[in-house]
């Protein structure tokens, strides 16, 4: 069967079945990635013509001839599952003898607080309040820029980041040192949304079906994106004229730039600051849980891989070399 003329109608299905059960634009792109995989691998047979003996195949392929992750192959065995069962309409019986990967996840990048220093000294703008706040409240790029005005709480000190990894909302702290320039931020996307209102605009994309039940809350500025793009654009979607939040490639550039000048050796990216968050913390003796709750991880076992990158002098190990001076 010609993928060609399969895969746009097989496309539009899994986009649909992705937007009814509110899956996450980053979700639907993954899982549709590894879909096209199963299926190219399977010589472009269509999924319906295959079932559980065929995703076995796959899966162990991906384990004994790619050497994945073990949590890449969980992450294709639920791209297929969705498949089956939210697509096709034919949910898969236990997918047995299924050659699991062992190769263990890596070890995070932290860096250092004088390499942060230097990394957000030579950064400007609203890049640099995205990248502090990583860094700062430990938040992931898209979770960041999927903050709205309301979300931000400066006279608590803290934020809410609204349906994270995993679709769960978790609170979070509002470093002192960024408030005057979150408050500018805010008084800026106000003055901005006023433009926009003015001009016929203003209405903001609400997540799944809020616009449903709150008519009106798309214009209002609680809603509106804390950093927004600095251009309208039409949702694809709906044929609505919104004004998204800022692109992350805007912030990914800056933090590469920066980490270039500053002459980081280690390789450096907007989640290195989410690593370096959490490894701080645990140095400077905040438990364990804590850090979970402020990572919003929801496993114990996630958190403790920062365990293994926390300073060891800082928890008074010391190496046995040094007792003989």
């Amino acid at each position: 069967m010609n993928p060609a003329q399969t895969s746009p109608k097989l496309q539009e299905r899994v986009r649909t079945a992705a937007l009814v059960r509110h899956l996450s634009a980053a979700t639907l792109t993954t899982y549709w990635y590894w879909i096209k995989r199963y299926i190219r691998y399977h010589g472009t047979h269509h999924p319906r013509e295959m079932s559980e003996p065929e995703v076995q195949a796959f899966l162990t392929h991906l384990a004994v001839e790619r050497n994945i992750a073990a949590s890449t192959q969980v992450l294709a065995l639920s791209a297929l599952l969705f498949l089956y069962d939210a697509v096709l309409g034919r949910p898969l019986d236990a997918v047995n003898g299924i050659v699991r990967a062992t190769k263990p996840p890596r070890i995070p990048t932290v860096l250092s607080k004088t390499d942060i220093s230097a990394l957000l000294h030579r950064m400007e703008g609203t890049p640099k309040t995205v990248a502090s706040l990583l860094y700062g409240a430990g938040l992931r790029l898209r979770g960041a820029l999927r903050l709205r005005v309301k979300d931000l709480d400066l006279e608590r000190n803290q934020l809410t980041v609204q349906q994270g990894k995993g679709r769960k909302d978790r609170v979070s702290i509002v470093p002192l040192s960024l408030t005057e320039a979150l408050a500018f931020q805010r008084d800026r996307v106000r003055r901005l949304h006023a433009r926009d209102l003015a001009r016929g605009y203003g209405e903001a994309r609400l997540p799944h079906a809020l616009g449903a039940k709150y008519s009106r809350a798309a214009w209002e500025i609680g809603w509106q994106f804390l950093f927004p793009s600095r251009q309208l654009s039409r949702d694809p979607e709906t044929g609505r004229t919104h004004r998204h939040h800022l692109s992350p490639s805007v912030v990914q550039k800056a933090v590469r730039r920066a980490a270039r000048e500053a002459g980081l050796e280690k390789r450096t990216t907007c989640h290195t600051l989410r690593h370096s968050f959490a490894t701080h913390l645990l140095e400077s003796g905040t438990d364990i849980r804590t850090v979970q709750d402020l990572l919003g991880h929801a496993k114990i076992k996630t958190t403790q891989i920062y365990l293994h990158v926390a300073d060891l002098n800082g928890r008074g190990i010391r190496s046995p070399l040094d007792a003989l001076a």
